[in-house]
């Protein structure tokens, strides 16, 4: 039985919100992850999560996820897709059965039974789908993920800083593509080559690896995240129900940080190597705000200084709407709010999720010693 049952829109809705918000403007639009949920519970799936330690140690966990960037397609890209077949008429996967399908794959290839899922990160799309999946091949789905947040790299997952193995890994996108990465010589290349995958697919595709057993899985899994994220999207919706100050009412839940509300400026992005990148400026008045992005944001400039840098958390909430916002739905003219809040103990000691792996000449200084140094 799980520890907690999303049964209606609402519920859905709230889970999404708060996975969006965790999702740091990348992971997916939360449109599709709702359609995820929804769709397997008007099928009569179960839909929630449960205990990591109410599971068997001898169960097997798998990790499902989207790969790939999820920038829009501009109107020269859809005439380069069109060239290889790849149509609205021609899409025959929807995001909710890709991982699904990804699963079955490696089931097939690996001759294994996988009973647990592991959403791979917090994400409006990505862990919503890895939900569904789960539901429609009957597996529950373990209270937490391996990330805390979302990440543009599956090498920024406890999975990998754990040294367990990511392939074989499974592919399927949206026009039924299906590829297996049977093994890579290191954690960047069986990045590379799903994301290479994903590019040839001219979006997100389903993939699923990451096998381990639950003995093993609950030694690496970030716990209760799940739930978490529940709890703030239901918070963040009924603070703007009650006319509250729904953004500092969020912030003091999670113990985050208000750095700045204003109107986004300026916007420039880019779909790049299956990479949504860019950057957005936000006119807060007196201060101005600077995020850059590769999916997620990752580095936060202060009036042109340096200030806040992954693997913290920088998030962005709509200020009309109440609701976080992913990268590829921001827009000038925006009004946000930005704030920002501490990793995850188990993302603390990371390297891979630092301003210098993305190629800055910056140092990530824990978010707490910043704000009290202001």
């Amino acid at each position: 039985m799980p520890t907690m049952k999303l049964e209606n829109r609402q519920q859905v809705e709230d889970f999404v919100r708060g996975c969006t918000f965790f999702g740091t403007g990348g992971g997916g639009l939360p449109e599709n992850g709702i359609d995820s949920l929804m769709a397997a519970l008007n099928d009569g799936h179960e839909i929630g999560w449960v205990d990591a330690e109410s599971i068997p140690d001898d169960a097997m966990s798998v990790c499902p996820f989207l790969m790939g960037s999820i920038a829009p397609h501009t109107e020269d890209t859809i005439k380069e897709m069109s060239s290889y077949g790849m149509t609205d008429e021609t899409s025959v996967n929807p995001e909710r059965d890709r991982m699904s399908k990804a699963i079955g794959e490696l089931e097939e290839y690996t001759k294994q039974k996988f009973d647990v899922i592991v959403p791979i990160e917090l994400a409006g799309a990505n862990a919503s789908a890895a939900i569904a999946a789960g539901a429609q091949r009957g597996m529950v789905t373990v209270d937490g993920d391996y990330t805390g947040r979302a990440i543009p790299e599956i090498v920024q997952i406890t999975y990998n800083y754990d040294g367990h193995k990511l392939a074989p890994i499974a592919s399927v996108d949206e026009w039924g593509n299906v590829c297996i990465i049977k093994n890579a010589i290191n954690p960047r290349t069986t990045e590379h080559l799903g994301k290479l995958i994903s590019v040839a697919g001219y979006g997100l595709a389903g993939q699923a690896g990451m096998a381990l057993e639950a003995s093993k899985m609950k030694k690496t899994v970030i716990k209760n995240t799940l739930s978490e994220s529940y709890e703030a999207g239901k918070l963040l919706r009924e603070a703007k129900e009650a006319g509250k100050d729904f953004v500092q009412e969020l912030m003091t839940f999670l113990g985050g940080y208000v750095i700045g509300r204003g109107v986004i400026v300026e916007k420039d992005d880019r779909d790049t190597d299956g990479y949504y990148w860019g950057t957005y400026t936000v006119d807060c008045g007196e201060e101005e705000l600077k995020v850059w992005f590769k999916n997620e944001n990752h580095v936060l400039w202060k009036n042109g200084s340096p200030y806040i840098t992954s693997p913290d958390l920088i998030c962005a909430i709509d200020t009309d709407t109440g609701e976080p916002v992913p990268n590829p739905s921001s827009y000038e003219g925006q009004n946000v709010a930005i704030v920002a809040l501490a990793c995850k103990d188990e993302q603390k000691n990371s390297t891979l999720l630092t301003p210098r792996y993305f190629g800055f000449d910056i140092d990530h200084v824990p978010i707490d010693s910043v704000i009290k140094e202001r």
